[in-house]
Parts: structure tokens; sequence; C-alpha cells
């Protein structure tokens, strides 16, 4: 597995250069998301990701976070061919453990072109797999298996309430251009309950999950370098999602997001609504690499503040997507208590994030 990752990631950075060939369909304002279609893979898109981020707990008290990440790419490469080894479509995954007792992250990657029973992405709902990693929908039920080099898992996550759609009906703004958008809608309270295997170890873990989905064609302007993303389970019931997308000199180039509140009315946030303010740094020993870990963050006039459950949250995947990044479990707190808790999502800061 480790020589197929190698041999794909420049197919993604080709991505760029091969997308003025291929035409890819925009994500439009007046999509109508359905379900459970829409759980499903949407392969004429560029780039699609089902992302799970959880907090548990296993049963001597200790708090883990445990991040799950599939994306799919449409590389625009070989398209007429009649070939069936044609990289259509690639599918990559990540996957990664927060433990504050290791110091780091324990992560792991998967890459792998579709079809021949290496990887498959349903289009009918949510069904991911690249190998022995799988992300699932069944009923009202995702459950997810990793199998790693150096821990694994098998959790289910129970969707008890419907999609929270993002921006406009599930049409989510990234810029000033209508066509730099994405389809979206995240799962905030997932319950979530399973197995975590550590150093050989098999612990029982239960704890709460945010699910993201989205899939684009245009994702980040061309001033964009990256961006600032958290996800935050309240613990009245309410949930946060709030972004900025940085442009090279580390400015705000625009921002958005939505607060659902605990019975389930969801406000969309503009660019003016929110503001992320850092307020403590780290930086990488093996990349060099400074990353904001802490933020104030206002979001429709109130102000939360994250702090990561371990400052070392960095996640190199330049051996399949090309990039590294912070992914992070953070704790978030108003007034000096403890309010939620949900995770981090830092990108750009190594250089230009390319989609």
């Amino acid at each position: 597995m480790k020589r197929r990752v190698f041999l794909l990631a420049p197919l993604v950075l080709a991505t760029a250069r091969a997308g003025a060939q291929v035409r890819y369909p925009a994500v439009t304002p007046d999509a109508v998301l359905a379900f459970p279609r829409d759980h499903g893979s949407h392969p004429d898109f560029r780039t699609e990701w089902w992302y799970i981020t959880a907090w548990v707990r296993d049963g001597d008290g200790n708090d883990l976070g445990v991040q799950i990440t599939f994306f799919r790419n449409r590389p625009g490469i070989a398209e007429g061919g009649t070939s069936r080894f044609a990289p259509r479509q690639l599918l990559f995954a990540h996957a990664a453990v927060a433990d504050p007792r290791r110091g780091r992250l324990r992560h792991d990657q998967r890459a792998a072109r579709t079809g021949f029973g290496l990887a498959e992405a349903s289009e009918a709902t949510t069904g991911v797999d690249i190998g022995d990693w799988s992300l699932r929908l069944s009923g009202d039920t995702y459950r997810a298996q990793i199998v790693a080099r150096d821990f694994s898992l098998d959790l289910a996550f129970a969707a008890q309430a419907p999609p929270m759609l993002q921006g406009e009906h599930g049409t989510s703004r990234k810029g000033p251009d209508a066509q730099q958008a994405s389809h979206y809608y995240s799962r905030p309270h997932l319950p979530v309950s399973g197995t975590l295997t550590l150093e050989g170890k098999k612990l029982d873990v239960r704890g709460s999950a945010w699910l993201d989905h989205e899939w684009s064609s245009s994702y980040l302007a061309p001033e964009a370098r990256g961006w600032d993303w958290v996800g935050l389970n309240f613990d009245d019931g309410s949930a946060l999602m709030a972004f900025r997308i940085r442009d090279a000199g580390g400015a705000a180039y625009w921002a958005g997001g939505a607060w659902q509140d605990a019975n389930g009315a969801v406000r969309d946030l503009k660019p003016a609504d929110v503001e992320f303010t850092p307020r403590s740094h780290w930086r990488s020993p093996r990349t060099g690499i400074e990353y904001p870990v802490a933020f104030a963050i206002r979001a429709g006039g109130v102000t939360i503040t994250v702090e990561p459950l371990l400052p070392d949250q960095e996640l190199d995947s330049r051996a399949s997507v090309g990039t590294v990044y912070w992914e992070g479990a953070v704790r978030a707190s108003a007034g000096g208590r403890e309010v939620g808790r949900g995770y981090l999502e830092l990108t750009g800061y190594g250089g230009k994030l390319e989609l």
C-alpha cells in the first residue's frame, strides 16, 4: 500500500493542470439536496470529502480525539480513453488518534484509484472503501472501520437528527465569486460507541462526534492560501461550524458558518459575523511550520475560546493528498467555563493549499 500511495500522490498535483481540459459541474444555489442520495458520492464534481471527528472516553476516564476523513478526487486524466486502468476517480483516507499521554498524533493514510476491488465510493448513500478502511451508512447509523499501522478502530455513529444544511440550503460560499462554493451539510452531536485498539489493547469507548460531507468543483479563490475551520458540539445541545479563508498575507479573505440551537434551528453566519483571533501558537519540530492552535472565535455576537487537547496534532499527508495540516481536538470555553468540545482544522500554513 505504501508504494501505491507514492505513485498516486503526483496525480493529485496534476489535477490543477488537467482541470483546464475537463468540464466540472458548478455548485449552484438552486440545487436541492436529497437524502439518502446526497449522502453518497458525486463523481462528476472535482473534490469531495466525508469527515468525522469525535471526542471519546475509555473505561479509565481518558479522553481521546479521533479523526477519520475519506476524500474523492476526479483528476480529469485520460477520461476520453477506454482503459480500465485510467485513474478517473481517486480515493484517499486519513485517520488519526489524539492521545495526550503520547504527546502527538497516531495517524495513517491510504490511497487508491477506484475499481478492481481496491476502492469504491457508492453514489446511493455513504459507502466509501479503501481496502480494509471503510465508512458506511446503514439506516441511521454510520460505521467506520480502520486498520492502521499502530492502531485500529471500529466505531458506530448514531444519526438522531436531520442533516444541518450549511450556507443557503446546503450551498456554502467560500469566496466573493458565486462559483467559489461547495454543497455542504453537517451532522453534529452524533453519539459514538465502539472499540479503539492502541498498542494491542482494545478499549471500549463512548463519546460525541461531528460529521461533514462536502463536494465542490471550485473551492478556493486564486488569492486564497488556506483556511481555519472549527466544528463544536456544545453541552447545551447547540452546535457551531465557523471558518475563515485566509489570503497570502494571513488576513481573512472570506468567512462564514452556521449556528444550530438546541432545538435544531439553524442560523447562517455571513462573513461579517465570524472572526478568528489567534491566542497561542505551536511550531512543529518535524516540519518547522507554526500554527495558531488556540483562538478566540467570534460567531454571531458570541465569543468562544478554543484550546487544544494537546499542541502537537499535525498530520503529514504529503504521501497522499500532498499537504501538511493541523487537525486537532479542542475544548471550547466561554466566560472561563468549559461549554463544549470539537475539532479545529488549520490548512495552508506550510504553503498554499491546492485543491
